[in-house]
Protein backbone atom coordinates (compact mmCIF):
# COMPACT_ATOMS: atom_id res chain seq x y z
CA UNK A 1 0.00 0.00 0.00
CA UNK A 2 2.86 2.37 0.84
CA UNK A 3 4.55 1.81 -2.52
CA UNK A 4 1.27 2.25 -4.40
CA UNK A 5 0.40 5.47 -2.55
CA UNK A 6 3.69 7.06 -3.55
CA UNK A 7 2.82 6.60 -7.23
CA UNK A 8 -0.69 8.04 -6.91
CA UNK A 9 -1.08 11.82 -6.97
CA UNK A 10 -3.88 14.21 -6.14
CA UNK A 11 -6.47 14.86 -8.86
CA UNK A 12 -6.58 18.14 -10.79
CA UNK A 13 -10.36 18.58 -10.95
CA UNK A 14 -11.10 22.00 -9.39
CA UNK A 15 -11.96 25.34 -11.00
CA UNK A 16 -12.09 28.99 -9.84
CA UNK A 17 -15.53 28.55 -8.22
CA UNK A 18 -14.19 25.74 -6.04
CA UNK A 19 -11.26 27.94 -4.96
CA UNK A 20 -13.74 30.70 -4.05
CA UNK A 21 -15.86 28.18 -2.14
CA UNK A 22 -12.81 26.92 -0.25
CA UNK A 23 -11.61 30.40 0.77
CA UNK A 24 -14.97 32.03 1.51
CA UNK A 25 -16.42 28.82 2.94
CA UNK A 26 -13.74 28.64 5.62
CA UNK A 27 -14.11 32.30 6.55
CA UNK A 28 -17.79 33.19 6.22
CA UNK A 29 -18.56 31.59 9.57
CA UNK A 30 -16.61 34.53 11.04
CA UNK A 31 -19.55 36.74 10.09
CA UNK A 32 -21.96 34.38 11.86
CA UNK A 33 -19.96 34.05 15.11
CA UNK A 34 -16.74 35.22 16.75
CA UNK A 35 -16.24 38.70 15.22
CA UNK A 36 -18.59 40.20 17.80
CA UNK A 37 -16.19 39.52 20.67
CA UNK A 38 -14.35 42.56 19.28
CA UNK A 39 -17.45 44.62 20.16
CA UNK A 40 -17.06 43.50 23.77
CA UNK A 41 -13.41 44.54 23.70
CA UNK A 42 -13.91 48.07 22.39
CA UNK A 43 -17.50 48.81 21.38
CA UNK A 44 -19.29 48.93 18.03
CA UNK A 45 -17.12 51.56 16.34
CA UNK A 46 -13.96 49.78 17.44
CA UNK A 47 -15.25 46.58 15.84
CA UNK A 48 -15.92 48.41 12.55
CA UNK A 49 -12.44 49.97 12.47
CA UNK A 50 -10.92 46.58 13.28
CA UNK A 51 -13.02 45.04 10.50
CA UNK A 52 -11.65 47.41 7.87
CA UNK A 53 -8.05 47.33 9.08
CA UNK A 54 -8.20 43.53 9.11
CA UNK A 55 -9.68 43.73 5.61
CA UNK A 56 -6.60 45.66 4.49
CA UNK A 57 -4.36 43.07 6.15
CA UNK A 58 -6.09 40.18 4.41
CA UNK A 59 -6.17 41.98 1.07
CA UNK A 60 -2.37 42.09 1.34
CA UNK A 61 -2.40 38.38 2.25
CA UNK A 62 -4.59 37.56 -0.76
CA UNK A 63 -2.40 39.56 -3.16
CA UNK A 64 0.83 37.98 -1.91
CA UNK A 65 -0.65 34.48 -1.88
CA UNK A 66 -2.04 34.88 -5.39
CA UNK A 67 1.39 35.64 -6.83
CA UNK A 68 3.45 33.07 -4.95
CA UNK A 69 0.94 30.21 -5.07
CA UNK A 70 0.15 30.59 -8.76
CA UNK A 71 3.91 30.07 -9.25
CA UNK A 72 4.54 27.40 -6.58
CA UNK A 73 1.49 25.31 -7.52
CA UNK A 74 1.75 22.44 -5.04
CA UNK A 75 -0.24 21.17 -2.05
CA UNK A 76 0.80 22.59 1.29
CA UNK A 77 0.26 26.25 0.51
CA UNK A 78 2.49 28.52 2.57
CA UNK A 79 4.42 25.50 3.88
CA UNK A 80 5.50 24.60 0.35
CA UNK A 81 6.33 28.24 -0.37
CA UNK A 82 8.58 28.40 2.70
CA UNK A 83 10.19 25.10 1.71
CA UNK A 84 11.20 26.44 -1.71
CA UNK A 85 11.99 30.04 -0.83
CA UNK A 86 13.21 30.26 2.79
CA UNK A 87 14.35 26.93 4.17
CA UNK A 88 13.52 23.82 6.18
CA UNK A 89 13.07 25.25 9.69
CA UNK A 90 10.75 28.00 8.49
CA UNK A 91 8.79 25.48 6.40
CA UNK A 92 8.31 23.19 9.40
CA UNK A 93 6.99 26.03 11.55
CA UNK A 94 4.71 27.39 8.83
CA UNK A 95 3.30 23.89 8.33
CA UNK A 96 2.46 23.70 12.03
CA UNK A 97 0.91 27.18 11.95
CA UNK A 98 -1.41 26.06 9.16
CA UNK A 99 -2.43 22.78 10.74
CA UNK A 100 -3.18 24.28 14.15
CA UNK A 101 -4.97 27.35 12.75
CA UNK A 102 -7.29 25.21 10.62
CA UNK A 103 -7.80 22.41 13.13
CA UNK A 104 -8.77 24.83 15.91
CA UNK A 105 -11.00 26.78 13.52
CA UNK A 106 -12.65 23.46 12.68
CA UNK A 107 -13.17 22.87 16.42
CA UNK A 108 -14.75 26.33 16.80
CA UNK A 109 -17.16 25.52 13.98
CA UNK A 110 -18.16 22.23 15.55
CA UNK A 111 -18.68 24.01 18.88
CA UNK A 112 -20.99 26.47 17.10
CA UNK A 113 -22.99 23.62 15.56
CA UNK A 114 -23.59 22.25 19.06
CA UNK A 115 -24.51 25.69 20.41
CA UNK A 116 -26.94 26.26 17.53
CA UNK A 117 -28.65 22.93 18.17
CA UNK A 118 -29.09 23.87 21.83
CA UNK A 119 -30.49 27.28 20.87
CA UNK A 120 -32.99 25.82 18.43
CA UNK A 121 -33.93 23.21 21.05
CA UNK A 122 -34.60 26.00 23.54
CA UNK A 123 -36.86 27.79 21.06
CA UNK A 124 -38.76 24.53 20.58
CA UNK A 125 -39.35 24.15 24.32
CA UNK A 126 -36.49 21.72 25.06
CA UNK A 127 -34.12 24.14 26.77
CA UNK A 128 -31.48 22.37 28.84
CA UNK A 129 -32.47 18.89 27.65
CA UNK A 130 -30.24 18.60 24.57
CA UNK A 131 -26.60 17.56 24.90
CA UNK A 132 -24.52 19.26 22.22
CA UNK A 133 -21.56 16.84 22.36
CA UNK A 134 -23.07 14.22 19.99
CA UNK A 135 -23.78 16.92 17.40
CA UNK A 136 -20.19 18.20 17.65
CA UNK A 137 -18.82 14.70 17.10
CA UNK A 138 -21.29 13.91 14.32
CA UNK A 139 -20.51 17.09 12.34
CA UNK A 140 -16.74 16.50 12.40
CA UNK A 141 -17.07 12.81 11.56
CA UNK A 142 -19.44 13.47 8.64
CA UNK A 143 -17.20 16.14 7.12
CA UNK A 144 -14.10 14.01 7.58
CA UNK A 145 -15.88 11.19 5.72
CA UNK A 146 -16.81 13.61 2.92
CA UNK A 147 -13.19 14.77 2.62
CA UNK A 148 -12.02 11.15 2.64
CA UNK A 149 -14.23 10.35 -0.36
CA UNK A 150 -12.91 13.04 -2.74
CA UNK A 151 -12.04 16.72 -3.15
CA UNK A 152 -14.47 17.47 -6.01
CA UNK A 153 -17.55 16.40 -4.04
CA UNK A 154 -16.18 18.11 -0.92
CA UNK A 155 -15.71 21.53 -2.50
CA UNK A 156 -18.85 21.31 -4.65
CA UNK A 157 -20.76 20.78 -1.41
CA UNK A 158 -18.91 23.80 0.01
CA UNK A 159 -19.83 25.90 -3.01
CA UNK A 160 -23.56 25.28 -2.56
CA UNK A 161 -23.78 25.85 1.20
CA UNK A 162 -21.38 28.83 1.17
CA UNK A 163 -23.42 30.57 -1.52
CA UNK A 164 -26.58 29.98 0.57
CA UNK A 165 -24.95 31.42 3.70
CA UNK A 166 -23.75 34.52 1.82
CA UNK A 167 -27.15 35.13 0.24
CA UNK A 168 -28.72 34.81 3.72
CA UNK A 169 -26.61 37.76 4.94
CA UNK A 170 -27.63 39.84 1.93
CA UNK A 171 -31.33 39.08 2.49
CA UNK A 172 -31.08 39.88 6.22
CA UNK A 173 -29.62 43.29 5.36
CA UNK A 174 -32.22 44.01 2.67
CA UNK A 175 -35.15 43.07 4.92
CA UNK A 176 -33.95 45.00 8.00
CA UNK A 177 -32.31 48.06 6.37
CA UNK A 178 -33.79 51.55 6.96
CA UNK A 179 -35.20 51.72 3.42
CA UNK A 180 -37.22 48.53 4.08
CA UNK A 181 -38.04 48.74 7.82
CA UNK A 182 -37.52 52.40 8.87
CA UNK A 183 -38.21 51.86 12.59
CA UNK A 184 -36.29 48.63 13.12
CA UNK A 185 -32.66 49.78 13.26
CA UNK A 186 -31.63 51.86 16.29
CA UNK A 187 -28.07 52.91 15.46
CA UNK A 188 -28.37 56.39 16.97
CA UNK A 189 -29.61 55.13 20.32
CA UNK A 190 -27.36 52.06 20.58
CA UNK A 191 -24.13 53.80 19.54
CA UNK A 192 -24.35 57.18 21.28
CA UNK A 193 -22.55 58.47 24.36
CA UNK A 194 -20.23 56.04 26.11
CA UNK A 195 -21.41 53.20 23.85
CA UNK A 196 -19.51 54.74 20.92
CA UNK A 197 -16.04 53.94 22.29
CA UNK A 198 -16.51 52.65 25.88
CA UNK A 199 -12.79 51.98 26.36
CA UNK A 200 -11.41 54.77 24.21
CA UNK A 201 -8.75 54.29 21.56
CA UNK A 202 -7.22 51.40 23.48
CA UNK A 203 -10.45 49.50 22.80
CA UNK A 204 -9.79 49.77 19.05
CA UNK A 205 -6.44 48.05 19.51
CA UNK A 206 -8.06 45.34 21.61
CA UNK A 207 -10.77 44.81 18.99
CA UNK A 208 -8.13 44.15 16.30
CA UNK A 209 -7.69 40.71 17.87
CA UNK A 210 -11.16 39.60 16.79
CA UNK A 211 -11.18 41.75 13.65
CA UNK A 212 -9.09 38.98 12.08
CA UNK A 213 -11.95 36.56 12.61
CA UNK A 214 -13.90 38.20 9.77
CA UNK A 215 -11.31 36.88 7.29
CA UNK A 216 -9.21 34.22 9.01
CA UNK A 217 -8.67 31.33 6.59
CA UNK A 218 -8.91 33.05 3.18
CA UNK A 219 -5.25 32.09 2.70
CA UNK A 220 -6.46 28.47 2.66
CA UNK A 221 -7.13 28.77 -1.06
CA UNK A 222 -3.42 28.00 -1.55
CA UNK A 223 -4.00 24.44 -0.33
CA UNK A 224 -5.89 23.68 -3.55
CA UNK A 225 -2.89 24.52 -5.74
CA UNK A 226 -2.15 20.90 -6.62
CA UNK A 227 -5.79 20.05 -7.36
CA UNK A 228 -6.93 22.92 -9.62
CA UNK A 229 -6.95 22.50 -13.38
CA UNK A 230 -5.29 25.87 -14.05
CA UNK A 231 -3.38 27.27 -11.03
CA UNK A 232 -2.33 30.46 -12.85
CA UNK A 233 -5.98 31.38 -13.50
CA UNK A 234 -8.02 29.72 -10.76
CA UNK A 235 -5.97 30.62 -7.68
CA UNK A 236 -5.71 34.42 -8.18
CA UNK A 237 -9.31 34.71 -9.39
CA UNK A 238 -10.79 32.60 -6.59
CA UNK A 239 -8.69 34.23 -3.84
CA UNK A 240 -9.20 37.87 -4.86
CA UNK A 241 -12.93 37.35 -5.53
CA UNK A 242 -13.11 35.71 -2.11
CA UNK A 243 -11.62 38.65 -0.21
CA UNK A 244 -14.00 41.07 -1.96
CA UNK A 245 -16.94 38.87 -0.99
CA UNK A 246 -15.82 38.80 2.64
CA UNK A 247 -15.33 42.57 2.94
CA UNK A 248 -18.92 43.08 1.73
CA UNK A 249 -20.32 40.40 4.05
CA UNK A 250 -18.36 41.71 7.06
CA UNK A 251 -19.55 45.29 6.62
CA UNK A 252 -23.19 44.27 6.19
CA UNK A 253 -22.97 41.97 9.21
CA UNK A 254 -21.64 44.76 11.41
CA UNK A 255 -24.30 47.22 10.21
CA UNK A 256 -27.21 44.89 10.93
CA UNK A 257 -26.04 43.58 14.30
CA UNK A 258 -25.02 46.90 15.92
CA UNK A 259 -28.33 48.42 14.82
CA UNK A 260 -30.36 45.74 16.60
CA UNK A 261 -28.40 44.83 19.74
CA UNK A 262 -26.66 46.84 22.50
CA UNK A 263 -22.90 46.42 22.47
CA UNK A 264 -22.87 44.84 25.96
CA UNK A 265 -24.97 41.91 24.70
CA UNK A 266 -23.50 41.75 21.22
CA UNK A 267 -19.99 41.44 22.66
CA UNK A 268 -20.84 38.09 24.26
CA UNK A 269 -23.42 36.63 21.83
CA UNK A 270 -22.77 33.12 20.52
CA UNK A 271 -24.57 33.51 17.17
CA UNK A 272 -25.08 37.25 16.52
CA UNK A 273 -26.59 37.04 13.03
CA UNK A 274 -29.12 34.46 14.20
CA UNK A 275 -29.98 36.73 17.14
CA UNK A 276 -30.42 39.64 14.72
CA UNK A 277 -32.87 37.55 12.71
CA UNK A 278 -34.84 36.75 15.86
CA UNK A 279 -35.03 40.47 16.74
CA UNK A 280 -36.29 41.32 13.25
CA UNK A 281 -39.65 39.71 14.04
CA UNK A 282 -39.63 37.73 10.78
CA UNK A 283 -40.01 33.95 11.10
CA UNK A 284 -38.66 33.64 7.54
CA UNK A 285 -35.42 35.37 8.56
CA UNK A 286 -35.15 33.23 11.69
CA UNK A 287 -35.27 30.05 9.62
CA UNK A 288 -33.06 31.52 6.89
CA UNK A 289 -30.31 32.66 9.29
CA UNK A 290 -30.61 29.52 11.37
CA UNK A 291 -29.92 27.42 8.28
CA UNK A 292 -27.33 29.97 7.12
CA UNK A 293 -25.47 29.70 10.45
CA UNK A 294 -25.49 25.92 10.22
CA UNK A 295 -24.31 25.96 6.61
CA UNK A 296 -21.58 28.53 7.33
CA UNK A 297 -20.17 26.46 10.18
CA UNK A 298 -20.28 23.26 8.14
CA UNK A 299 -18.64 24.95 5.14
CA UNK A 300 -15.88 26.33 7.35
CA UNK A 301 -15.23 23.04 9.12
CA UNK A 302 -15.29 21.24 5.77
CA UNK A 303 -12.70 23.58 4.28
CA UNK A 304 -10.57 23.40 7.42
CA UNK A 305 -10.39 19.61 7.21
CA UNK A 306 -9.39 19.94 3.56
CA UNK A 307 -6.64 22.50 4.25
CA UNK A 308 -5.21 21.05 7.46
CA UNK A 309 -4.96 17.59 5.91
CA UNK A 310 -3.17 18.95 2.80
CA UNK A 311 -0.59 20.74 4.94
CA UNK A 312 -0.06 17.65 7.13
CA UNK A 313 0.11 15.42 4.06
CA UNK A 314 2.69 17.65 2.36
CA UNK A 315 4.89 17.63 5.47
CA UNK A 316 4.67 13.85 5.54
CA UNK A 317 5.47 13.57 1.84
CA UNK A 318 8.66 15.61 2.37
CA UNK A 319 9.42 13.66 5.59
CA UNK A 320 9.15 16.66 7.87
CA UNK A 321 6.74 14.28 9.60
CA UNK A 322 6.65 10.49 9.33
CA UNK A 323 6.28 9.55 5.66
CA UNK A 324 3.25 7.43 6.58
CA UNK A 325 1.18 10.62 6.45
CA UNK A 326 2.22 11.27 2.84
CA UNK A 327 -0.04 8.54 1.43
CA UNK A 328 -2.76 9.16 -1.17
CA UNK A 329 -5.82 6.92 -1.29
CA UNK A 330 -5.53 4.70 -4.41
CA UNK A 331 -9.23 5.09 -5.28
CA UNK A 332 -10.37 8.48 -3.95
CA UNK A 333 -7.01 10.23 -4.50
CA UNK A 334 -7.17 12.05 -1.15
CA UNK A 335 -4.60 12.33 1.71
CA UNK A 336 -6.73 9.95 3.76
CA UNK A 337 -4.28 9.22 6.57
CA UNK A 338 -3.78 12.91 7.31
CA UNK A 339 -7.56 13.41 7.32
CA UNK A 340 -8.16 10.57 9.79
CA UNK A 341 -5.27 11.53 12.08
CA UNK A 342 -6.46 15.12 12.65
CA UNK A 343 -10.07 14.16 13.55
CA UNK A 344 -9.47 13.31 17.25
CA UNK A 345 -7.35 16.45 17.71
CA UNK A 346 -10.21 18.64 16.46
CA UNK A 347 -12.67 16.78 18.69
CA UNK A 348 -10.46 17.32 21.73
CA UNK A 349 -10.39 21.10 21.24
CA UNK A 350 -14.11 21.30 20.45
CA UNK A 351 -15.21 19.29 23.48
CA UNK A 352 -12.78 20.64 26.10
CA UNK A 353 -12.17 24.37 25.45
CA UNK A 354 -14.49 27.43 25.48
CA UNK A 355 -15.12 29.18 22.18
CA UNK A 356 -13.07 32.34 22.81
CA UNK A 357 -10.02 30.24 23.76
CA UNK A 358 -10.34 28.11 20.62
CA UNK A 359 -10.69 31.24 18.48
CA UNK A 360 -7.66 32.84 20.14
CA UNK A 361 -5.41 29.82 19.54
CA UNK A 362 -6.54 29.70 15.91
CA UNK A 363 -5.94 33.44 15.42
CA UNK A 364 -2.48 33.25 17.01
CA UNK A 365 -1.40 30.40 14.74
CA UNK A 366 -2.75 32.24 11.72
CA UNK A 367 -1.07 35.48 12.79
CA UNK A 368 2.31 33.77 13.03
CA UNK A 369 1.78 32.53 9.48
CA UNK A 370 0.89 36.02 8.24
CA UNK A 371 4.09 37.39 9.80
CA UNK A 372 6.06 34.96 7.63
CA UNK A 373 4.36 36.05 4.40
CA UNK A 374 5.99 39.51 3.96
CA UNK A 375 9.45 38.04 4.51
CA UNK A 376 8.65 35.24 2.09
CA UNK A 377 7.40 37.69 -0.56
CA UNK A 378 10.43 39.97 -0.31
CA UNK A 379 12.82 37.00 -0.55
CA UNK A 380 10.86 35.58 -3.49
CA UNK A 381 11.16 38.80 -5.51
CA UNK A 382 14.84 39.18 -4.62
CA UNK A 383 15.85 35.61 -5.43
CA UNK A 384 13.72 35.31 -8.57
CA UNK A 385 12.99 38.76 -10.08
CA UNK A 386 10.02 39.20 -12.41
CA UNK A 387 11.99 38.56 -15.57
CA UNK A 388 13.49 35.23 -14.39
CA UNK A 389 10.45 32.98 -13.93
CA UNK A 390 6.90 32.97 -15.26
CA UNK A 391 4.23 33.95 -12.73
CA UNK A 392 0.51 33.28 -12.99
CA UNK A 393 -0.22 36.62 -11.29
CA UNK A 394 1.94 39.62 -10.36
CA UNK A 395 0.60 41.66 -7.47
CA UNK A 396 1.04 45.45 -7.79
CA UNK A 397 2.81 48.01 -5.59
CA UNK A 398 5.48 45.68 -4.23
CA UNK A 399 6.85 45.95 -1.51
CA UNK A 400 4.09 48.16 -0.03
CA UNK A 401 1.61 45.26 0.65
CA UNK A 402 4.37 43.25 2.36
CA UNK A 403 5.44 46.16 4.58
CA UNK A 404 1.81 47.06 5.39
CA UNK A 405 1.04 43.43 6.27
CA UNK A 406 4.04 43.27 8.61
CA UNK A 407 3.00 46.50 10.36
CA UNK A 408 -0.60 45.35 10.82
CA UNK A 409 0.62 42.03 12.21
CA UNK A 410 2.70 43.91 14.79
CA UNK A 411 -0.35 45.94 15.86
CA UNK A 412 -2.44 42.77 16.14
CA UNK A 413 0.18 41.05 18.31
CA UNK A 414 -0.13 43.93 20.75
CA UNK A 415 -3.93 43.71 20.59
CA UNK A 416 -3.83 39.99 21.39
CA UNK A 417 -1.38 40.60 24.23
CA UNK A 418 -3.81 43.05 25.86
CA UNK A 419 -6.47 40.40 26.34
CA UNK A 420 -4.75 37.04 25.97
CA UNK A 421 -1.10 37.60 26.90
CA UNK A 422 -0.75 34.24 28.62
CA UNK A 423 -2.04 32.34 25.59
CA UNK A 424 0.28 34.33 23.31
CA UNK A 425 3.35 33.47 25.38
CA UNK A 426 2.25 29.82 25.67
CA UNK A 427 1.69 29.49 21.93
CA UNK A 428 5.05 31.06 21.04
CA UNK A 429 6.72 28.79 23.63
CA UNK A 430 5.12 25.74 22.05
CA UNK A 431 6.46 26.64 18.61
CA UNK A 432 9.94 27.30 20.03
CA UNK A 433 9.97 23.81 21.58
CA UNK A 434 8.69 22.30 18.33
CA UNK A 435 11.47 24.09 16.41
CA UNK A 436 14.13 22.70 18.75
CA UNK A 437 12.71 19.18 18.32
CA UNK A 438 12.80 19.56 14.55
CA UNK A 439 16.33 20.95 14.47
CA UNK A 440 17.92 18.41 16.77
CA UNK A 441 15.94 15.31 15.84
CA UNK A 442 13.54 15.35 12.89
CA UNK A 443 15.66 17.20 10.33
CA UNK A 444 17.86 14.15 9.77
CA UNK A 445 14.88 12.35 8.18
CA UNK A 446 13.81 15.22 5.87
CA UNK A 447 13.82 14.56 2.13
CA UNK A 448 16.20 17.43 1.36
CA UNK A 449 16.11 16.83 -2.37
CA UNK A 450 12.41 17.74 -2.37
CA UNK A 451 13.14 21.33 -1.37
CA UNK A 452 14.08 22.50 -4.88
CA UNK A 453 11.72 20.60 -7.16
CA UNK A 454 10.40 23.63 -9.07
CA UNK A 455 11.85 24.11 -12.60
CA UNK A 456 13.37 27.46 -11.72
CA UNK A 457 16.82 28.91 -12.46
CA UNK A 458 19.29 29.35 -9.64
CA UNK A 459 18.39 32.21 -7.27
CA UNK A 460 19.91 35.60 -8.03
CA UNK A 461 23.30 35.89 -6.35
CA UNK A 462 23.58 32.12 -5.82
Amino acid sequence: MADTSEKVGLLRVLGPAHVWALGVGIVLVGEYMGWNFGVGKGGAYAALIACWFAGILYTCVAMIDSEVTSTVAAAGGQYTQANHIVGALMAFNVGLYLVFAYTMLEAANAWTVGFLVQTVGGLAGHEGTLNDDPFIVLSIMFLAWLNYRGVLATLTFNLVITAFAFVAIILLFLMTAPFTAPDLMQHAELMSGQAALPYGWLGILAAMHFGLWYYLGIEGTTQAAEEVRSPARSLPFGTLAGIMTLVIAATLTWFVCVGLMPWEYLGTAGTPLFDAARLSGSSFLVWLLGIGTLFATLASANGCINDASRAWFSMGRDRYLPSWFGAVHPKYRTPYRAIIFLVPIALLFALKLPLDQIITFSILSGLLGYTFMPLNMIMFRRKWPLDTIKRGYVHPFHPIPAILLLALCAVTYFAVFLGYGTQLVAMVGFYVVASLWFHFWRYRFVNRGAQFTMPWPKPKGY
